[in-house]
């Protein structure tokens, strides 16, 4: 039996391979796959880290101090530690160009879900209406992710009601203080919030409430961000190391694939790509998935097109979710004392109804406990021994609501690529305009949200929402589509090229649409049900 070869160990590619691997079927999977440094000190918590480590500082900032967010600097209220610069380190020189789009790459092992927030939130029927399949027809594939990476949360509150109940839920993640408040001040405005078209409810997490495989429990050591020391938090790179166990599965790492050849059938013949050192890299394949990420398995494919037939074709359709960041201040937590051992991530979510069902407005409340003090500091307009007294008295209360939009596939959003010369990559070129009916639709979500939050006893300042640039969600998708029936550049309801007989695309570069949730767990269920065609 021939291996079927995958492109990619992100949470589709290695979802699609475990899937044949418990089949029996042979897999290689290739990728770049820049390793997870080592966790330090697993027992310890946040705190406990700042008082043992040697060298704190450089854990936390970094050698060259490169964490550090200094006063004046404008811009994102996230920032990932130095210990995950490795997710977004490039194997060479860029090879994108992108113009109102702000794209983030990764080719670590895992891909950029290597740094996700772990939420988990199934698509329902309006949100899958524009896919050649509804819930019906994922609902095992969710629930057979579920079985494999470990889902807390709640199935019977509000927020339920956009998020279709799947198998295999555990308990959900014990709430710290500031969380378990903004409940209770829910179920209190409860009425009146829901009469706006508001709900509040339990997030549904990739995180672990009881022992699973040789992971662990949550044991709410703060140190999400920097990395899960026990593996309570999910990440794609456990499945990578489960599929290390089948000896059918055969990893080739440290190769960055560039295009495929075809046969005068316009049937993928072999993979090429380069080594580390540079050093020509080629396959055979049967069957060959990509699953590199939206963005990089259409430039494999746009490559491999450009010297197939000499076409420099266009793919319309790219789609990122909008992210508006809303920080708050919940007057009920002043001078609260600060919580210290507590999940990091946010364990709250709010759901705002819109005509449109498939519209729907999805935020994720996460409340401050363990982080870098120092960015909101530069932020407050006081020297530093009073900033830093005004922050200790008012740190247990700060929160921030992280704003998802739906987008939808457009002419005008493309990508396309530049051919490179003497036989080098080309340089995919992305092009983004934004929907002009989305900034007020944006204001008007805002504007409700901070209405909520009211309601909750939170005051959220107009002038400190920020809109994340369009990119920074990482929900990439829709260039590839999956159709019923299509024609050149579209797949099949399986995922399967029209272009190529043997080439399936199992990442978001084949999803139609794009609800305002996290796709992570989507991607993962759309690749099981895929393999399970093989």
């Amino acid at each position: 039996m021939k291996p079927v070869v995958v492109v990619g160990s992100g949470p589709s590619g290695v979802h699609f391979a475990l899937t044949l691997l418990r089949k029996g079927r042979p897999v290689i999977l290739i990728d770049v796959g820049h390793a997870r440094p080592a966790h330090v000190r697993a027992e310890d918590t946040f705190a406990a880290l700042k008082r043992n480590l040697d060298d704190p500082v450089e854990y936390l900032l970094g050698r060259q101090l490169e964490g550090v967010t200094y006063p004046g600097t404008a811009g994102e209220y996230y920032a990932l530690p130095p210990g995950k610069d490795y997710i977004f380190r490039t194997p060479g020189r860029p090879l994108v160009q992108a113009k109102g789009f702000a794209p983030l790459f990764s080719y670590a092992a895992g891909g950029l879900a290597e740094a996700w927030t772990g939420g988990v939130y199934p698509f329902n029927n309006a949100e899958l209406a524009a896919f050649p399949f509804d819930w019906a027809d994922l609902e095992p594939a969710y629930g057979e992710v579920a079985r494999r990476i470990g889902i807390s949360g709640r199935i019977d509150d509000d927020l339920s009601r956009f998020m279709p109940v799947h198998d295999a839920i555990l308990p959900p993640i014990d709430l710290d203080r500031h969380s378990r408040r903004l409940l209770d001040r829910y179920d209190a405005a409860r009425a009146k919030l829901n009469d706006a078209g508001c709900w509040v409810g339990r997030s549904r997490l990739a995180t672990l409430t009881r022992p699973l495989g040789g992971r662990r429990a949550c044991e709410y050591l703060g140190r999400c961000l920097w990395g899960c020391p026990v593996d309570a938090l999910y990440t794609p790179s456990l499945t990578l190391d489960e599929c290390r166990t089948y000896p059918e599965f055969r990893y080739v790492g440290g190769v960055f694939i560039t295009h495929f050849t075809v046969d005068s059938a316009r049937r993928i013949r072999a993979l090429h790509g380069r080594h580390a050192d540079a050093s020509p890299f080629e396959i055979a394949v049967d069957r060959l998935v990509l699953a590199a990420g939206a963005l990089s398995s259409a430039r494999i494919f746009l490559e491999s097109l450009h010297r197939v037939s000499g076409q420099t074709a266009r793919l319309p359709g790219l789609m990122d979710n909008l992210q508006v960041l809303v920080p708050f201040v919940n007057f009920d937590m002043i001078g609260v004392p600060y919580e210290e051992s507590s999940y990091q991530y946010h364990m709250l979510g709010l759901g705002l109804e819109t005509e449109r069902p498939e519209e729907y407005v999805h935020g994720q409340i996460t409340t401050l406990k363990t982080t870098m003090a120092h960015p909101i500091l530069n932020g407050l307009p006081f020297d530093l021994r009073t900033s830093r007294r005004v922050f200790r008295h008012v740190r247990s209360g700060l929160g921030l609501v992280n704003i998802n939009f739906h987008d939808t596939r457009r002419d005008d959003c493309a990508v396309s690529i530049e051919p490179g010369r003497n036989g080098d990559a080309g340089t995919l070129i992305i092009e983004y305009r934004e929907d002009p009916a989305e900034n007020e639709h944006a204001r008007r979500a805002v504007s409700r949200v901070r209405k909520a939050l009211r309601r909750l006893h939170c005051y959220a300042p107009r002038g400190n929402v920020h809109i994340r640039p369009r990119g920074a969600s990482v929900h990439y998708a829709g260039l590839l589509p999956m159709m019923e029936r299509g024609g050149d550049y579209t797949t099949t309801p399986e995922c399967e090229s029209r272009d190529f007989g043997n080439l399936f695309l199992a990442d978001g570069v084949t999803f139609p649409f794009l609800p305002a949730k996290n796709i992570t767990f989507t991607l993962m269920a759309n690749a099981i049900r895929i393999a399970e065609t093989f």
